[in-house]
């Protein structure tokens, strides 16, 4: 694949996709330290002036980065926050590997406090949403309202089809972008040309000091280490029946957390689910009864909503600022 100027190159591409004519956003990749070492990036969008400030800010889901909601920031007209989660895009992997919402918050608080001047409309997808959640439980202060997007606690915000699932537990460094791009188009993936297939590859992946390209979110690496390590190991099925039941205690407790968490919220909050998402009629039947003061809406679409209806989120968002 021929290298793009920069991360901002693919924006007319991302807006001619999605139908969108009006003006392009300007961005700025920005970072900031935290106290141990780490840190944490995020795209900082603008129309009008670089003056502007972010009124919303937006989370990925697990495997993703902040350049998932470019198409939807164009939509939105807004000046907005895009972050990557620690593990993720240009931000620092974890060595604990402890990627749930209550160890994500503290560095998404401290960027946040970084880089907005006023209360924020939060936005999250997936793991982003529970992360969301729980930033505004501690720290009300940085959040006007809360959108969580496809999740509920006690969904697991790292599933997916079994078919990503093996395309991320393969290989972890390649020869090219090129050979990135390939594997993604016969897994199916990567939005169904070979140009979108290479904007993702693109924004997910990175170019070594010995010239390989590996991806840069630690749950590809994570995902192959265990696929190796299940294959070394004699009694697969004993393991397997193990690993499952403590996958499921370790749900319980994080599925609690976040109820926890969406209790404590005191700003205006709404569950946004896709039709063909995660979230399930049952699902958020339960949310309504859990969380009596929040709205629930549902958008053509699947899981991530912010790919594949941007247009269409980015109207309830703009509604939901008081700007649609």
């Amino acid at each position: 694949m021929t290298e793009p100027a920069d991360e901002f190159s693919f924006l007319a591409d991302q807006a001619a996709d999605a139908g969108l004519d009006g003006p392009l956003p300007h961005g700025e990749r920005l970072r900031t330290g935290l106290p141990d070492g780490r840190v944490v990036s995020g795209l900082r969008w603008w129309f009008d002036s670089p003056d502007e400030r972010p009124v919303v800010t937006l989370l990925h889901g697990a495997g993703l980065n902040a350049h998932t909601w470019d198409t939807t920031v164009i939509a939105l007209g807004l000046p907005a926050l895009a972050i990557d989660l620690p593990g993720h895009g240009d931000s620092s992997w974890r060595t604990d590997a402890a990627y749930v919402g209550r160890m994500l918050a503290p560095d998404v608080a401290a960027a946040m406090t970084a880089w907005t001047d006023r209360p924020q409309l939060l936005v999250g997808q997936s793991l982003g949403g529970l992360t969301a959640a729980a930033v505004a439980a501690a720290r009300p202060e940085l959040v006007e309202r809360l959108v969580v997007i496809d999740i509920t606690p006690g969904l697991d915000p790292n599933a997916g089809a079994a078919e990503i699932r093996r395309f991320f537990a393969g290989p972890t460094d390649w020869a090219s972008r090129d050979e990135l791009v390939d594997r993604a188009m016969a897994f199916g993936l990567g939005g169904g040309t070979r140009e979108k297939a290479a904007r993702g590859v693109y924004f997910n992946s990175r170019v070594r000091e010995d010239g390989r390209v590996e991806w840069k979110h630690h749950f590809a690496h994570l995902a192959a280490a265990a696929t190796r390590s299940s294959a070394a190991r004699s009694s697969a099925a004993a393991d397997d029946a193990a690993a499952g039941a403590g996958s499921d205690a370790v749900a319980a407790v994080l599925g609690e957390a976040g109820w926890e968490d969406l209790a404590a919220v005191r700003a205006p909050l709404e569950l946004i689910r896709g039709e063909r998402g995660y979230v399930t009629d049952a699902d958020a039947d339960v949310f309504g009864e859990r969380v009596p003061g929040a709205s629930v809406l549902t958008l053509a679409g699947g899981h991530n909503l912010q790919e594949d209806a941007p247009v269409a989120l980015a109207a309830e968002l703009r509604r939901a600022t008081g700007k649609g």
